[in-house]
């Protein structure tokens, strides 16, 4: 993805999420030169991969494949000893038009809340090994009711309802047609992204970046490419 697609895309997505009355903390505002004056009293947000993420999965066609979250709070598998947290909560913005791939996790269990805009239609199968289960029934809850569908059944989230996902359930994400841009919660057990996606098809979760200009918005990919100070903490 191009720097400047992807700032095109935060600057929208950060209007959307104002009209809807969604504020974020200080450090989702940081340009570039904010986040390489850091010291090691903010070390807890780059190990644990809070901030800004957006993705196309490698596609190069995000109106197709794409997804934008911010990470507020999240734990770290790692790390249990500095940062017990054991949750994970974001913020996620899906077009209409647009898809998240089939994806299951081993570790993360999940609650997607629509708080606003469209229809979210979320695509359920079991996993076996990792392929599609197209046989058995899949369990899961929708705001505490338990239901028990048919493998590839198709659950629609208006705004204000929610689906509970447990490790192992495969999902994909769509917005109803004709019924506008999601803003999506999602309450979480602990998250990385960057070994607990397992994917039906093989995607890069973080894209490749051209520096076509400076970010509006760094991202938690871009963390390890900063500079950034935290030899304190190491010592």
């Amino acid at each position: 993805m191009k720097r400047s697609e992807i700032n095109s895309i935060l600057k929208k997505d950060i209007e959307f999420a104002k009209k809807h009355k969604i504020y974020f903390p200080n450090f989702a505002n940081w340009n570039k030169e904010d986040w390489q004056n850091l010291d090691e009293r903010y070390r807890e947000i780059v190990d644990n991969m809070l901030g800004w993420d957006v993705t196309d999965f490698g596609s190069g066609n995000f109106e197709k494949y794409g997804l934008v979250a911010f990470t507020f709070r999240n734990g770290n598998y790692n790390r249990k000893d500095l940062y017990p947290k054991p949750y994970c909560e974001k913020v996620l913005f899906l077009d209409e038009g647009q898809e998240l791939p089939y994806h299951y996790h081993k570790l993360k269990e999940e609650d997607t809340i629509n708080r606003g805009g469209g229809n979210l239609l979320i695509k359920v199968w079991n996993s076996v090994g990792n392929d599609l289960d197209r046989e058995s029934p899949v369990t899961l809850k929708k705001d505490g009711e338990q239901l028990t569908v048919p493998a590839g059944t198709t659950i629609r989230l208006k705004p204000g309802e929610s689906l509970t996902t447990t490790q192992g359930i495969y999902h994909k994400w769509n917005v109803e047609k004709n019924t506008g841009d999601v803003l999506v919660w999602e309450v979480s057990s602990t998250n990385d992204d960057k070994v607990d996606n397992y994917f039906y098809e093989k995607y890069p979760r973080i894209p490749k970046i051209e520096e076509d200009e400076e970010p509006y918005r760094v991202l938690f990919g871009d963390y390890d490419l900063l500079n950034l100070n935290f030899e304190k903490l190491d010592k």
